[in-house]
């Protein structure tokens, strides 16, 4: 059970990581995530509200209890996943990589989560 917890909240705490990492990027470097969004496709009027999201789904992440919103959480995150790994691929960019690290990540966060909490 020890052991469970632990992997739990690495991969939990990894997830964070790569969300806190773009949520900063998204604030701090606007200009270039502008570029990108508009290299996707995507109304950049987005982007701002998107790191809101993120920053949510984040506190949902780590609040005891709200198992539907957690569950919310990590539904929201794996299509984030799922669809920056597309996004990037279908570009060619290259950078599909941290989403596939996310998603693993989320995935393993999500099976011990759903171990530790019975």
């Amino acid at each position: 059970m020890k052991a469970n917890k632990i992997i739990y909240y690495i991969s939990t705490a990894l997830v964070t990581a790569i969300m806190l990492f773009s949520v900063s990027m998204y604030f701090f470097k606007h200009d270039m995530i502008k570029g990108a969004f508009e290299s996707f496709g995507y109304p950049t009027y987005i982007i701002y509200p998107y790191a809101i999201a993120k920053l949510l789904g984040l506190i949902a992440l780590w609040l005891p209890g709200y198992k539907v919103l957690k569950e919310w959480a990590y539904a929201g995150f794996f299509y984030a996943f799922v669809l920056a790994f597309f996004a990037h691929y279908m570009i060619g960019d290259g950078q599909q990589g941290t989403a596939v690290v996310a998603l693993i990540a989320l995935v393993i966060s999500y099976i011990f989560y759903k171990r530790t909490s019975k």
